[in-house]
């Protein structure tokens, strides 16, 4: 699912901050195996993108052999402001999986708070074989590849013949990535990230780690945490997986072992049920019952797709599966009631027949389908190889469209909009496996608080998750927040400012600390939907973990 840049708001830190900057520790020199086998690596780093650094390192492939074969990892940094006072590294991660972190980093200066750009260099390491490390890339060429992805290329397989196409490709690219995708696929699970951060924490000078990680970027935390559980100084995850139902078993699969449908489901018909408490003058969708509208549009969608004229003497194909991934993007956004009921108001609009030059022209910004050409873009070999080596998984692909209708029934829409993330891991099919992957334990004390926040409307990270992984640890404190769309940071002053207080000091908030603070939906006039496009930002969060990004409207 990759967090991308936030609207933040710069939280005001009052008091004087003690800690100073720290350096590397003696490699513990008896260690035959794993990352502290390794010598710590002297990065030649080089100025890059005009106020960045950069540098690449050869880790072991295999920490258990950490004198073999070798994959290159790729880091970047941009330098605390304030050098004098500067506290250490900050090593942020973007999620996904396979979103790039030090796209991340390069990109604090416009998401993170200006205390922690002061006192923090912040750090990037992209995960092995994503982003600028040595890439996975399970086909020897783009005709191949596309081949296999073209199959795949819906937001998510609806009818019986997309059903039939998204198996034969989950079967195709299991395979691939089980042999010419080796060795990087049977090597990319989050604890060999986990063992690449601890050997960079030491590269960069720091004698533990500062860490503040989104949605999946929160498992590699917690892996970190446990795998490593005095190395850090602060650690803070945000949009929360539960470790034991990301590496699953075969029933939390089969129902949906991240929740992340229902909380999805949650979210939308909330929102639904407070347009029309709303009302038409606030909310733009408020007409009759918003829940019974809203399901008469995605029904009538499911039987024929909506087609618009896109002004070149072509048409764009509004189908179920778009509108919903559309949906879902949109409940991705700290404003997700205004962008759900928008977009629900202008393709209601059109499939009554009123105008729809405004949904054409949010269609247009939008990628209906990907296209699959030059140069050779591994990104859903990336996430899905992190997926499928960190979990267990079914036998069989062609179960898959069971498992959906499964999930649906329990979340109608997004049932299946997520339930089919994982279909290239059937475990017949995605043969290949990582002998060093950690499976826990995740209940160990850490020597440092550990920071877990929850967003009570995630769509993609349940709420669930974050209160789960805090009682799994036994020194962690649980920040729960009222703000919608996916993690926290930067909805609010108060979210925002307890996060930087507990990176910048090492405190955490009180237990049972609740945010309340954050926007929400209706509280203004409605905008028409022409200056709602006008005025409302691009989506700038990522979106599901999927093996294609779903559409956006």
């Amino acid at each position: 699912m990759p967090l991308k840049t936030h609207r933040l708001l710069t939280a005001a830190l009052a008091g004087a901050l003690a800690a100073g900057a720290v350096t590397a520790p003696a490699l513990a020199g008896t260690a035959k195996t794993g990352p502290d086998a390794v010598p710590t690596p002297k990065l030649g780093w080089y100025k890059c993108y005009d106020y960045a650094e950069c540098a690449t390192v050869r880790l072991p492939l295999d920490y258990d052999n950490p004198r073999g074969a070798t994959t290159e990892i790729a880091v970047l940094r941009v330098k605390a402001k304030n050098q004098a006072k500067k506290i250490g590294s900050l090593f942020v991660n973007p999620g996904g999986p396979g979103g790039s972190a030090t796209q991340f980093a390069l990109d604090a200066p416009n998401w993170l708070t200006d205390p922690l750009l002061q006192r923090f260099d912040v750090v990037g390491v992209d995960p092995r074989g994503i982003g600028a490390s040595q890439n996975v890339r399970c086909f020897k060429s783009v005709k191949d590849q596309t081949a296999v992805l073209d199959l795949m290329n819906v937001p998510f397989p609806v009818t019986t013949a997309e059903e039939k196409a998204y198996v034969k490709g989950s079967q195709l690219l299991g395979k691939a990535c089980s042999t010419t995708g080796r060795p990087l696929t049977g090597a990319a699970s989050t604890a060999e990230v986990a063992r690449d951060m601890d050997v960079i924490r030491r590269a960069v000078g720091d004698k533990k780690l500062n860490y503040l990680g989104f949605s999946y970027g929160s498992a590699l935390g917690q892996y970190y945490a446990n795998m490593f559980p005095s190395r850090f100084r602060a650690l803070v995850v945000d949009g929360v997986l539960d470790p034991n139902a990301w590496v699953g078993n075969t029933r939390q699969i089969i129902d949906d072992r991240l929740h992340s449908s229902d909380g999805a489901y949650k979210a939308l018909i909330e929102i639904l049920k407070r347009c029309d408490k709303a009302g038409e003058s606030k909310c733009v969708f408020a007409e009759g019952d918003p829940v019974k509208r809203f399901d008469a549009i995605a029904q009538s969608l499911k039987k024929k797709p909506l087609a618009l004229p896109d002004g070149e003497g072509g048409t764009i194909q509004v189908t179920y599966a778009v509108f919903v991934g559309a949906i879902l993007g949109a409940l991705y956004q700290f404003d997700a009631g205004e962008q759900v009921t928008a977009l629900a108001d202008l393709v209601g609009d059109a499939l009554r027949g009123g105008s729809t030059a405004a949904l054409v022209t949010r269609v247009k910004d939008a990628r209906a389908s990907r296209a699959y050409d030059f140069p050779y873009d591994n990104g859903a070999e990336a996430g899905t190889t992190v997926i499928c080596t960190d979990g267990r998984f079914p036998a069989n692909a062609a179960d898959w469209p069971r498992y959906a209708d499964r999930r649906d029934a329990k979340a109608p829409y997004f049932g299946r909009s997520w339930g089919w993330i994982d279909s290239p891991c059937a475990h017949k099919t995605w043969t290949v496996r990582d002998e060093d992957a950690y499976t826990g334990p995740f209940t160990r004390r850490t020597a440092a608080p550990v920071l877990v926040v929850g967003s009570f409307w995630d769509p993609a990270t349940n709420y669930r998750g974050a209160v789960s992984s805090s009682r799994l640890l036994p020194n962690s404190v649980l920040l729960s927040s009222n703000n919608w769309g996916h993690t926290a940071y930067g909805s609010g002053v108060c979210a925002t400012t307890a996060i930087d207080t507990y990176l910048l000091t090492g405190k955490p908030p009180a237990r049972g600390k609740v945010c309340t603070d954050a926007p929400q939906p209706f509280q203004t006039p409605v905008l028409t939907a022409t200056s709602f496009l006008k005025k409302r930002p691009p989506i700038a969060a990522p979106l599901p973990d999927s093996i294609l990004t779903p559409a956006k409207l």
